[in-house]
């Protein structure tokens, strides 16, 4: 899927004016009382409130979102209309795994191109600490047969067919469902696969977390972040708190494996952790933005969506994505000057780097005559990740939009790569060109 095909000359520009999120927080910490409709709505809140427009001039508003409450299963609109945005406003949710709010994102982009709005609010969220769990099949079977019950004497059947294990709850899977495997156990076996040590992943999860401890204090983050209020006390939030910046290899090394043991590389050291969060865009067209005097970040150029077998790479999607939108762009790795990809593990950024700086990967798996080439550590990753600031499933997507172009802003770069990968073996690679002032 390519973002520019069959586009005419005269299309609209979609360009990012500003992204945002509230501070990321550990699942079962600073946001744990808080719905995801709480977070979608706090988002958009601090969004407008520090945008140049009001809430009515929005077109549409797009979430992503993966683990969905039934009560609030069309989150986006609900949190829209939490805060603020008029009735009258379309808001649809959308759910990809992983790369949810890069979705959300990149159809307000298509949205725009095809002429048919001009301000949009894209972003995700995500809720870990409070995850619907339900009722076992045959129970829930049972309750609404008993929807169906016409006198007393008819509960006495209710408890026939039904066992003690019946009574129990059921707890979302976290494996692949296709696979059965965790997204662990497969990030284990791609890394034995491509040779990836222990102690390369432990290095490269301490890296993420100095880099994330160091951008916080020296304020690198805040234009992304939105101080959080949260009820009932209203204790202000500010800042992540997912980053160890008193972690060490030396502790590190001592983390068993989490998912193949005892001869597993993966720990939870070394892996993303559950986190609770939101972000939110505000995308235009370049038209619209100049009709109202606004100076966006960035436009949005090339970006593709990918898919490989979730039994064998269920983790390599920025690996395909990757050289796809380069192609596109007439592009190399050396024009880029920001990178910023999703670290679901140490294991799964480091498999893909070591991917696509193969000749063999790319023979093979990429149809090239060569590899696309190698990444340069100074330019990736440098505010730390997803492995230390953490990974709202339906939230990060925008995260990383944010980051991308703030980078490109600060250190007068012209273009972003922004890669993620997902569940189900999919993946996703979009390019952003600094906006000229």
């Amino acid at each position: 899927m390519s973002s520019q095909k069959n586009l005419s000359p005269s299309s609209p520009t979609a360009v990012l004016v500003d992204g945002a999120r509230v501070p990321f927080q550990r699942s079962g910490t600073g946001y744990q009382n808080l719905s995801a409709y709480d977070l979608g709505r706090i988002t958009i809140e601090g969004l407008l409130a520090r945008s140049p427009i009001n809430a009515g001039q929005l077109e549409r508003v797009i979430m992503g979102c993966v683990i969905q409450d039934v009560n609030t299963s069309n989150v986006a609109r609900e949190a829209a209309l939490g805060a603020g945005v008029p009735n009258s406003v379309p808001a649809h949710t959308v759910t990809m795994a992983c790369i949810s709010s890069n979705q959300a994102a990149t159809n307000a982009v298509e949205m725009i191109r095809s002429g048919q709005a001009d301000i949009i609010l894209a972003g995700g969220v995500e809720t870990m600490s409070d995850i619907p769990i339900r009722l076992r099949k045959n129970m829930r079977q049972k309750l609404l047969e008993a929807r169906k019950y016409k006198k007393p004497t008819d509960w006495l059947k209710f408890f026939k067919g039904l066992s003690p294990s019946d009574l129990l709850p059921e707890i979302p899977s976290i494996s692949e469902y296709s696979t059965g495997e965790t997204m662990g156990e497969s990030c284990d076996k791609m890394a034995a696969r491509f040779g990836i040590s222990r102690e390369a992943q432990d290095a490269y999860a301490l890296r993420s977390h100095q880099r994330a401890y160091k951008a916080t204090i020296d304020g690198l983050l805040d234009e992304e972040l939105l101080p959080a209020s949260v009820p009932p006390n209203f204790d202000l939030i500010e800042h992540d708190n997912g980053y160890r910046e008193d972690t060490s290899m030396e502790k590190l090394e001592k983390l068993n494996p989490a998912f193949i043991k005892p001869h597993g590389t993966i720990t939870a050291g070394n892996s993303s952790f559950f986190t609770d969060g939101a972000s939110a865009s505000l995308i235009m067209s370049e038209e619209k933005a100049k009709e109202l005097g606004i100076t966006p970040k960035a436009y949005f150029r090339e970006y593709t969506y990918v898919a490989q077998n979730p039994e064998d790479e269920l983790l390599l999607g920025p690996a395909y994505a990757t050289p796809k939108v380069l192609d596109k762009m007439r592009l190399t790795l050396d024009d880029i000057d920001v990178f910023e990809f999703h670290e679901a593990f140490a294991a799964q950024i480091l498999t893909v780097l070591e991917a696509l700086n193969s000749n063999k990967f790319a023979k093979e798996n990429l149809d090239r005559d060569k590899k696309v080439g190698e990444i340069p550590m100074e330019k990736f990753n440098t505010l730390g990740g997803s492995l230390s600031l953490g990974h709202p499933f339906g939230a990060t997507g925008v995260r990383l939009l944010a980051t991308a172009a703030n980078r490109l802003q600060r250190e007068d770069g012209t273009f972003a790569l922004v890669a993620a990968c997902a569940a189900g073996g999919l993946g996703h690679a979009i390019i952003l060109e600094r906006y000229n002032k």
